[in-house]
């Protein structure tokens, strides 16, 4: 097992090299992991028709964002993840970038455990760490890839796991791919560029592709219903990341039309496409965003 305690960049670089040859070291950057960590990559949605020439394809995980630096595990937001010490301990100390997957179908469960504050080891057994880049590393994606491959092979934790990429021969093939991820119950597919240095924001070096697309909005305000829903909820207006205002009437179960979210809560959704003016067509509720992922 290869473990290597809490130390400078200097020490680890050197400590890292050892256990993975000389040619590792000249991947791990000057600057510290924390300026490494200023801003993560975030998925756009592939533009209709992409040809997957030129990248890496992944099943694209319904858990948690989570990042590692070396030291301190924290969701997308930020904020730390409440992980048990002896999860935090099976760490490498190098950064890490990934998703905390209970399984397929299991967000809610997964979005649970992870936040919860008095959560056992024994509760995280289940749980994987799907990596699937390190931040901190220099070089294309497909570069990197292979040295987190090597990484957790010499780590040897059964709870990290690279997350599995592949290329695809043509746009037949990724959609042969993506109809077996969504029929096995997954969510769809990452694809991300061979090239792509590690950076933050959204660009044409990570995409989603999904049968359905999704996206997050703020809600602002109920809208009544009418007929069988009358006295409850018939609709959400809410505002998207792009700030457009639009509403929301489907996707919601007895339940939430009775105690819909309120203003101010983030909300996921999914619609198929968007109008030349930018608003999502046929948009759907999926689930409250929890506070703090």
């Amino acid at each position: 097992m290869f473990l290597v305690p809490h130390t400078g960049p200097l020490a680890r670089r050197q400590l890292l090299t050892a256990a993975l040859g000389s040619a590792f070291g000249s991947w791990l950057p000057v600057e510290s992991a924390h300026a490494a960590m200023a801003g993560i990559p975030l998925a756009q949605d592939a533009p209709d028709g992409l040809q997957p020439a030129g990248y890496l394809v992944s099943e694209k995980y319904d858990g948690v964002r989570a990042v590692w630096d070396g030291r301190q595990l924290r969701f997308r937001s930020g904020l730390p993840v409440p992980a048990p010490a002896g999860f935090l301990q099976r760490l490498p100390p190098v950064p890490l970038d990934g998703e905390l997957w209970l399984g397929r179908g299991q967000f809610e469960a997964t979005a649970g455990l992870v936040r919860r504050l008095e959560a056992s080891d024994a509760d995280w057994r289940a749980l994987r760490y799907m990596v699937f880049d390190m931040p901190w590393a220099e070089g294309g994606f497909a570069s990197r890839h292979a040295l987190l491959q090597a990484l957790l092979r010499q780590h040897g934790q059964p709870a990290l796991e690279a997350a599995p990429q592949a290329t695809v021969a043509d746009r037949p093939a990724l959609l042969q791919k993506l109809d077996a991820v969504v029929q096995a119950g997954g969510e769809g597919l990452v694809l991300r560029r061979a090239d792509a240095l590690y950076a933050g924001g959204r660009s044409a070096g990570m995409l989603k592709l999904k049968p359905l697309q999704d996206a997050e909005a703020v809600v602002l305000a109920h809208l009544p219903g009418q007929g069988r829903h009358a006295g409850r909820l018939g609709a959400l207006r809410v505002r998207s990341d792009s700030g457009h205002v639009f509403q929301i009437g489907t996707g919601f179960s007895d339940a939430e039309r009775d105690a819909p979210p309120a203003p101010g809560t983030r909300i996921s959704f999914a619609h198929r496409g968007l109008t030349e003016a930018g608003v999502p067509r046929f948009a759907s509720f999926l689930r409250v965003r929890p506070a703090g992922l």
